[in-house]
């Protein structure tokens, strides 16, 4: 099998992957899942789709990270992770969209308007 590569967006996050097959192991920007994401929560939410599919041990990730904060790279990654399953294997999309890994989060951060604190705070309203 050749490698797949894939991209996953999420916030300011931009994760960039290469799959191929192996024996599980996920390297991050040339660190270890577990060095790169201490928390157990990210590595859950990293392995989202491997697990769904029980294909955790079946192929090696090598994966670029840019941008954001640790939540939004590793859901940048799950979806980059999700997009390179399916570039695998077609038949694994109903599976990954019915738990929402294929779909890119929209959301971003609103600007800060000019006037105001804050996106939409305002500053304290004084009758007199």
């Amino acid at each position: 099998m050749e490698v797949v590569n894939a991209i996953g967006r999420r916030k300011a996050a931009v994760a960039r992957v290469y799959l191929k097959e192996g024996d599980g192991k996920i390297i991050i920007n040339n660190k270890d899942l577990t060095t790169y994401f201490p928390s157990g929560i990210l590595q859950y939410v990293v392995k989202q789709p491997l697990n769904k599919l029980g294909l955790a041990e079946k192929f090696d990730i090598k994966a670029t990270l840019d941008g954001g904060g640790y939540k939004g790279q590793a859901e940048a990654l799950r979806l980059a992770i999700a997009r390179a399953l399916v570039k695998v294997d077609a038949d694994n999309k109903p599976a990954l969209k019915s738990e929402g890994f294929m779909t890119r989060d929209p959301r971003e951060v609103e600007r800060k308007k000019p006037g105001r604190p804050k996106a939409r705070k305002r500053f304290q309203f004084s009758k007199r």
